[in-house]
């Protein structure tokens, strides 16, 4: 008998143009702290790291920088500068098939919207409530500078959709 239950999410790998300024601002925008420096892996098969990488990433890489962060609930955030990456033309294209954003949680998303800005992100929409009047579930979508999406909810995501927000009442 197949056992089903929710897997528990480990770590998110987002590439970046600069390492040491992305460990910056996402220590300072969001609070993740670093469990791993900068460390730079090498193409090549006589260390497990290199070997695996070699089985990711095929050959004829290099070489790349990495670093790790986590959240205050204990998810990684993997960052990746890779020598030879390419900067995406910073255009908002949720259509495109892969991860389009990641969400983060605050009470205040105003004041965490406000210090993306100031870091050098860009607010993406007006703050929106999920319920005006009636509950006091806010988000905003953000954009990180470098190109990727962050989202901010006022609370936690079963809040934010356990209500139904988006109950088809048709169906």
């Amino acid at each position: 008998m197949e056992k089903r239950y929710p897997r528990a999410f480990s770590h998110i790998g987002i590439s970046v143009p600069d390492i040491a300024r992305a460990l910056d601002f996402y220590q300072k925008a969001l609070g993740w702290y670093v469990i791993m420096d900068v460390t730079e892996v090498k193409e090549e098969k006589d260390t497990a790291i290199g070997a695996m990488c070699i089985d990711v990433f095929g050959e004829g890489w290099g070489s790349f920088k990495i670093a790790h962060l986590s959240t205050s609930d204990s998810i990684g955030v993997e960052l990746f500068e890779f020598p030879q990456n390419k900067t995406p033309r910073h255009e908002f294209n949720p259509y495109q098939t892969g991860v389009f954003h990641f969400c983060v949680q605050d009470p205040d998303v105003e004041g965490l919207a406000q210090r993306i800005v100031e870091l050098g992100g860009k607010q993406r929409m007006p703050i929106r409530e999920y319920f005006p009047g009636e509950k006091p579930y806010r988000m905003v979508y953000m954009e990180d500078p470098f190109g990727n999406i962050v989202e901010i909810y006022s609370h936690s995501y079963e809040l934010h959709y356990s209500a139904g927000a988006y109950q088809n009442k048709s169906a």
